[in-house]
């Protein structure tokens, strides 16, 4: 019987990482900012270097700050150089990507300039070969998302000729609004201009490996998925935590908090990939139909509910990391009375037959003692402790971990027998790591998103319901904060948060995992 190889195997047939790469363009709102520079053109770079961009693919920059192209060319090779992790950029391989490198000079709130937007565009279709091909990404301050798209219907770029091969697409950054309310104005702008199949709205965090392999875990393995559930899972924590404060971002934090820029979108998908159910197709309904549907079944929380289920807090002054940092109100651009959150952990209950009665802790955190993004499964004990009466030590709960970031991978705790003729029992962990593992470097995220959008695969980004959805569950838990008391700061740097996160969980009689 002949090998089977990778690209005959049926199975593997028309997922996403095998659809062909159409000749396109990528217009980028808000070029001459940090986004762009520190992710956008290095990814884009590293997809040139492994060659998976398509021919005449172009970049065309837009931004207020006037720069020529070769301007723009120099200051992106700068960015590259610095940011993208691959050491020395071959003068042959630099020279062939700048080519497709393009600045225009405009100010997105004036319709005018749009139309020089549509010219250029159609300028590049016809000597590059991009066919009418083009994303448009927006790279800019969220309270300006909804006066640009009004001005890119006017001009027409979000239409296209579907029968000659033309499309039009938009990525947008988040946060995808600051409430409820707000995130549903704005997805009634986006539809007006473009269909919901033309909107991929970003999370950085869907793109890292690990995030995707949740659900080859759970569902390529039969080890697992038959015990997903609430019959042998006592509980999930997730952790989002950062030894960075604010830096240069305090009048963006001030305005947002923790609660919107981490768990609102990060945490939120996190929990839905764990505990969501088999989609019936790897493809981007299917699986977003799934995340929607188990994002409905969380308890709200709300009321006199979000005292005892919900914690908040802001870092004070500390050590870290051997120096000594300031507190959150003492940072640049930081009103000295703040009741802003840098910390939150929250606990939810889903209310469905898979994870009924099953906790849900979520933390997240600025100023943390490490930076460990990680969920970790804790399995329920044994019905009968065996060992209980012998001279071994107390089991410890089975936890499967599964790290984000940094060293992605997934570890395994559980039970064995140390050598001896005593019995007593200690963990050990089986540690997968991908970049040990397989031998490669991983892609970063936005190399995975920005080809994944160019393939036309909306799996790993977000769908208007599902921003809805995770929207309702923060709403009411931003209004009871913000009409009720908060002791700041209430934390210092360089511990684990505030002393209330840990009563959260250990009136439950659990406590948080020691990262």
């Amino acid at each position: 019987m002949p090998e089977t190889t990778l690209a005959a195997n049926p199975l593997r047939e028309g997922l996403r990482w095998e659809r062909p790469i159409e000749p396109c363009s990528l217009a980028i709102f808000g070029a001459s900012g940090d986004l762009t520079r520190r992710k956008l053109i290095p990814a884009i770079f590293n997809l040139a270097r492994q060659s998976l961009l398509p021919n005449g693919f172009t970049v065309l920059g837009l931004s207020r700050s006037p720069m020529s192209h070769d301007q723009f060319r120099v200051k992106m090779r700068e960015s590259v150089q610095q940011f993208s992790g691959n050491g020395d950029i071959p003068d042959t391989l630099w020279n062939s990507f700048a080519q497709g490198l393009f600045y225009l000079t405009i100010d997105p709130y004036a319709p005018d300039g749009y139309r020089q937007i549509e010219e250029f565009l159609g300028q590049i279709s016809r000597d590059r070969g991009t066919n009418g091909r083009k994303i448009f990404y927006l790279s800019l301050p969220p309270s300006s998302y909804e006066a640009v798209i009004e001005n890119m219907g006017s001009a027409g770029l979000s239409s296209s000729n579907d029968k000659a091969g033309e499309w039009s697409r938009i990525i947008i950054e988040k946060p995808f609004g600051r409430d409820l309310e707000s995130a549903r104005t704005l997805n009634q702008t986006v539809h007006r201009v473009f269909r919901e199949e033309q909107v991929y709205r970003i999370d950085h965090y869907l793109g890292k490996e690990t995030v995707q392999n949740i659900l080859v875990l759970r569902l390529a393995n039969g080890i697992f998925e038959p015990i997903w559930n609430r019959r042998y899972i006592d509980s999930v924590q997730i952790t989002g935590s950062e030894t960075l404060g604010v830096e240069n971002r305090g009048a963006y934090y001030e305005e947002a908090g923790l609660l919107r820029d981490m768990v609102q979108n990060h945490m939120l998908q996190l929990l839905s990939l764990t505990a969501m159910e088999p989609p019936v197709a790897f493809d981007a309904d299917a699986v977003r139909d799934e995340k929607v549907k188990v994002l409905r079944t969380v308890r709200p929380i709300t009321g006199a509910d979000v005292a005892r289920f919900t914690v908040r807090g802001q870092y004070g002054e500390g050590s870290l990391l051997g120096k000594k940092v300031k507190a959150y109100r003492a940072e640049p651009n930081i009103n000295p009375e703040s009741n802003t959150e840098t910390y939150a952990a929250l606990k939810f209950m889903i209310d469905n037959w898979r994870w009924a009665d099953v906790p849900f802790y979520l933390r997240s955190g600025k100023r943390l003692p490490k930076q460990v993004t990680e969920i970790a499964i804790r399995f329920k004990q044994p019905p009968h402790l065996l060992f209980g009466s012998t001279p071994a030590d107390r089991l410890e709960s089975n936890i499967l971990a599964l790290r984000i970031q940094p060293d992605e991978g997934i570890a395994l705790k559980f039970e064995a027998k140390l050598p001896g003729q005593s019995v007593h029992v200690r963990p050990v962990i089986m540690d997968f790591r991908y970049g040990t593992s397989f031998g490669v470097d991983l892609p970063t995220a936005y190399e995975t998103l920005l080809l994944d959008c160019m393939r036309g695969d909306a799996t790993l980004f977000t769908r208007h319901d599902e921003v809805e959805a995770a929207w309702s569950l923060m709403t009411p838990i931003l209004e009871a904060w913000k009409n009720g008391p908060a002791q700041f700061p209430n934390y210092e740097s360089g511990s684990w948060g505030p002393e209330s996160a840990d009563q959260l969980i250990q009136r439950d009689g659990r406590k948080w995992r020691r990262l």
